[in-house]
C-alpha cells in the first residue's frame, strides 16, 4: 500500500508506480460508505480519526488547523468546513473502505447528492448536542429514495450535558423504530457499548442509556423478523447467535427494516474503533446493497436494468464528480459497478462514438493521486486529462451499452442569481469559458447569457454558493468581477386566451421583406414549459417559413413582453398569415412572429411569475415568535412549529424569494447569531399587484425596428 503522504510528486500525483500499488480487491473485501448530514456534525473531523485509526496517516489533522486529509482546497481551510466531496480509503481487518465526506451546508447539494451514486451505505452524522437538523432529514429521505443502506452515527457524545436517551427517542420520533443502536455510550460517552455480539453488558461497563441486554434483544428480534426460520428459533431458544445473522442483517439494512445507531465522540477517538468494527463486520459489500437503477434507452422508451457485480463482465461506471483544476486539468471520478478498467482500458462516455485510452488509473486519498494498476465492482477511481468526461456519464467498453444511464438525481432548483461582468475589458471570453468548467463540476450551478440585457447571470443554491464561486473565480482562475444584486428569477405567463396578428412588410429599393403572421395564446398549467401548434391552411404561410415564426415567439418569450423576464407555460398556435412569393425570407417571418407574439400577450392578461421557497429555519425556541412575526412581515405563510433537542426548534415557512435578500444577517440579529436556515425551490406565483405594476413601469421594452 502506497502511503497517503508520499513526497516528491506533481500536482498531488503520488510518485509510485502502478506495478507497486495494490491489486483489485474481491468484492466481498470491500465496503463503500458515504458520511453525510448537516453542517458542524463533525463528518470531517471523523473522517480524520478514522483515518488515524485505520493507521492510513500518523496524526489526526484538524479543522481549525486547515490540516485534515479531506479539506485540501485552500478557501475550504480559509471557512473552516467542507465545500466539496472528498475521495478517501483505509484498510481494515484486510478489507478496503472507500469513505467519502461530503460538506454539510445546504447551499453544497451538488457536492453531497452525488455521493450517495457512490456508495452502498449512507452514513447519516448527527450533532449530539444539536439533535436532527433539517439537513439530516433531508438526506435521510433521498438515501431511501436511492434505496440505499442508511445508519446514523451520533458524534460528540462527550459533550456536557450530552442526553442520550432523548435523542434516541427523537432519532426514532422523526425516523422511525427501525433506528435501533448497534452500541451505547457508557461512562459519560468516555467509551462506548457493544449492544450487537454481546447480549449483555460486561460488569463495570453499564450503559449510560437503557441496557445492553433490552439493546441486544431489540436488534435482535428486529433482525430474524425477515426471515421467518430465524423467527421460529428465537421463539423457542430466546435468542440467537448475531454470529450467525450476517445474512438475514444485510437483508434488513437493504430493505430499511433495520437503520443501525452508533455513537462517537471523533475528536477525542470514542467509538471510532468501534465503528471501524461496524463498517468492516456488519455493512454490505458491493454485492450486498440494493443494486442502483440503471436505464437503457431515453424518455417512455427506458427499460431498467442493472448492473452485475462481476469483474469479468463488460465495464459500466459512473461519474459522479468532475474536478477542473487550472493546472492539473479534468479529473473525472467514478464508481466502477461492473466490470474491470485497467490502464490501456478503452472506454467510450455515455452515447459517445469514439472510445478514450485510460493512460493512468488513480485512487484518491485527499488530494493525493496513486496510481494503481485495476479496480473493478466496488472500486472509486479517478482519471485525469480526459476532456471527455462529464458529470453523471456512464463509462462502458461496449459500444452496444450506449444510452445507459442511471435514474436522475433530484437537485434542487438553483434559485439566487448574480449578474457578473468582468473587471478587466476584454476578459468577456475567458469569463464565459471559466464560469463553464465550474458549471461542468457543480450540478446546481446555472449559467446563463442575457441577450436582451447583455447580462452574464449565475444562479446557485444560496449566498454562500455564490461567494465560494466568486473566491474561486479570483483565486484559482485570477479573474476577477464586479457584481450586481443577486437577481431574483422572475417569469411571465397570460392568465387567459388571446389572438393578434402582425405584418412584417420593409422595402427600400430592390429585394423587400413580407410576412404576415396570424397567432394565438393560451395559459397552460403552471410548470408545464412551451407548446408551438400550426395549425395553417392552404400553404398561407409556407411550411419551410414556419421554423422562422417559431423562433420569433421564442425570441419574444425569452425577453419578456412586459416586465423584462422570460414567458413561461403558454402555447402557441399559428392561426394563418400571408406570404408574399418575392419578399417573404425567413427574417420577415421571424419579426412577424415575434411582435404578433408580444401583442397577443398583452391582451392574455399577463402576469409576472416570483419564486416562491420552501424556508426551513433551526433557532433557539424563545426566539420563534420573533422569527414567525418577521416572515409574516415577508410576505411569508409559516407552515409548522417544531421542538428539536437542546431548546431549540424549526419553523417551516413558504416565502417569495425576493423577501429573503441577506436574510442571514436578519436571522443572526433576530437569534443572535444562533439561527440556520435552509431553502428549495417551491413554485412560481403572481407577484401581488402593486409589486407588478411597479415592474412594468420600470420596464422599456427593447424592440428591434
Amino acid at each position: 500500500m502506497s502511503s497517503p503522504a508520499l513526497g516528491g510528486s506533481v500536482s498531488g500525483v503520488a510518485a509510485s508506480s502502478a506495478a507497486s500499488a495494490p491489486a483489485t480487491s474481491p468484492v466481498s473485501h470491500l465496503r463503500t460508505l458515504a458520511l453525510v448530514g448537516p453542517a458542524a456534525a463533525g463528518k470531517t473531523t471523523l473522517a480524520e480519526a478514522l483515518l488515524v485509526q485505520a493507521g492510513m496517516v500518523g496524526a489526526a489533522g484538524s479543522v481549525e488547523r486547515g490540516s485534515t486529509t479531506s479539506d485540501f482546497d485552500p478557501i475550504e481551510r480559509r471557512m473552516q468546513h467542507s465545500l466539496h466531496t472528498s475521495v478517501l480509503h483505509l484498510d481494515h481487518q484486510g478489507l478496503r473502505i472507500h469513505l467519502l465526506d461530503t460538506p454539510g451546508s445546504a447551499d453544497c447539494l451538488g457536492q453531497s447528492l452525488p455521493a450517495l451514486e457512490a456508495v452502498e451505505t449512507a452514513a447519516i452524522v448527527i450533532n449530539a448536542t444539536s439533535g436532527i437538523e433539517p439537513m439530516a432529514v433531508r438526506m435521510m429521505a433521498w438515501a431511501a429514495e436511492r434505496q440505499l443502506d442508511r445508519m446514523l452515527i451520533v458524534n460528540r457524545i462527550d459533550a456536557p450535558g450530552f442526553n442520550a436517551a432523548a435523542l434516541l427517542a427523537q432519532i426514532q420520533a422523526t425516523f422511525g423504530r427501525e433506528c435501533l443502536p448497534l452500541n451505547l455510550p457508557a461512562n459519560g460517552g468516555r467509551e462506548v457499548v457493544d449492544c450487537w455480539f454481546a447480549p449483555e453488558a460486561t460488569p463495570g461497563h453499564e450503559a449510560d442509556v437503557s441496557s445492553v441486554a433490552a439493546a441486544h434483544r431489540a436488534l435482535v428480534e428486529q433482525v430474524v423478523e425477515v426471515d421467518s426460520a430465524f423467527v421460529e428459533r428465537y421463539l423457542e431458544e430466546g435468542d440467537v447467535d448475531a454470529r450467525e445473522l450476517h445474512a438475514p442483517l444485510e437483508q434488513a439494512l437493504r430493505e430499511g427494516h433495520l437503520i443501525p445507531v452508533v455513537f462517537v465522540s471523533a475528536k477525542v477517538g470514542t467509538g471510532v474503533s468501534a465503528l471501524l468494527d461496524v463498517i468492516a463486520q456488519l455493512l454490505p459489500d458491493p454485492s450486498e446493497g440494493n443494486l442502483p437503477d440503471f436505464f437503457k434507452g431515453e424518455g417512455s422508451a427506458a427499460r431498467p436494468m442493472h448492473a452485475r457485480v462481476d469483474p469479468d463482465a463488460h465495464v459500466l461506471a459512473q461519474v459522479f464528480k468532475v474536478t477542473i483544476d487550472p493546472y492539473v486539468g479534468k479529473l473525472g471520478i467514478f464508481r466502477i459497478h461492473q466490470g474491470t478498467v485497467t490502464p490501456n482500458s478503452l472506454l467510450y462516455v455515455g452515447d459517445g462514438r469514439k472510445p478514450f485510452k485510460v493512460g493512468h488509473l488513480f485512487r484518491l486519498q485527499g488530494k493525493t493521486h496513486t496510481e494503481i494498476p485495476s479496480a473493478g465492482p466496488g472500486d472509486i477511481v479517478a482519471v485525469a486529462k480526459v476532456d471527455e468526461i462529464a458529470f453523471d456519464a456512464v463509462l462502458h467498453d461496449a459500444a452496444e451499452d450506449d444510452h445507459i444511464h442511471l435514474k436522475p438525481l433530484p437537485f434542487p432548483v438553483p434559485v439566487h442569481g448574480l449578474a457578473l461582468k468582468p473587471r478587466r475589458h476584454g476578459d468577456e471570453q475567458r469569463l464565459s469559458e471559466v464560469l463553464a468548467k465550474l458549471a461542468a463540476e457543480d450540478p446546481c450551478l446555472r449559467v446563463e447569457h442575457v441577450a436582451s440585457t447583455h447580462e452574464t447571470v449565475v444562479y446557485g443554491l444560496g449566498e454562500l454558493h455564490l461567494r465560494v464561486l466568486l473566491e474561486r473565480l479570483r483565486e484559482g482562475y485570477r479573474v476577477e468581477v464586479e457584481t450586481a444584486p443577486p437577481r431574483i428569477a422572475y417569469r411571465e405567463s397570460i392568465t387567459t386566451t388571446a389572438q393578434a396578428q402582425y405584418r412584417h412588410k420593409k422595402q427600400s429599393g430592390g429585394a423587400g421583406q413580407f410576412g404576415e403572421v396570424h397567432l394565438q395564446v393560451e395559459p397552460l398549467a403552471r410548470g408545464a414549459g412551451f407548446e408551438f401548434v400550426d395549425v395553417v391552411k392552404g400553404g398561407a404561410i409556407p411550411g419551410q417559413f414556419i421554423p422562422a415564426v417559431e423562433k420569433g415567439v421564442r425570441l419574444a418569450m425569452d425577453a419578456g413582453v412586459v416586465s423584462g423576464h422570460p414567458v413561461v407555460d403558454v402555447r402557441v398556435t399559428v392561426l394563418d398569415g400571408k406570404h408574399h412569393s418575392v419578399d417573404s425570407k425567413e427574417i420577415a417571418f421571424v419579426t412577424a412572429g415575434r411582435k404578433a407574439f408580444i401583442l397577443a400577450v398583452r391582451e392574455a392578461q399577463p402576469v409576472v411569475l416570483e419564486p416562491v421557497v420552501d424556508v426551513e429555519i433551526s433557532a433557539p425556541e424563545a426566539m420563534i415568535g420573533d422569527i414567525t412575526g418577521d416572515l409574516a412581515a415577508r410576505r411569508g405563510e409559516v407552515r409548522s412549529t417544531t421542538p428539536q433537542l437542546g431548546g431549540r426548534a424549526s419553523v417551516k415557512a413558504r416565502v417569495p424569494l425576493s423577501e429573503l435578500s441577506g436574510y442571514q444577517l436578519r436571522l443572526n440579529a433576530l437569534t443572535r447569531g444562533e439561527g440556520s436556515y435552509t431553502l428549495a425551490l417551491s413554485h412560481h406565483d403572481a407577484v401581488p399587484p402593486g409589486v407588478q405594476a411597479e415592474m412594468v413601469k420600470g420596464w422599456q421594452l427593447r424592440d428591434e425596428d
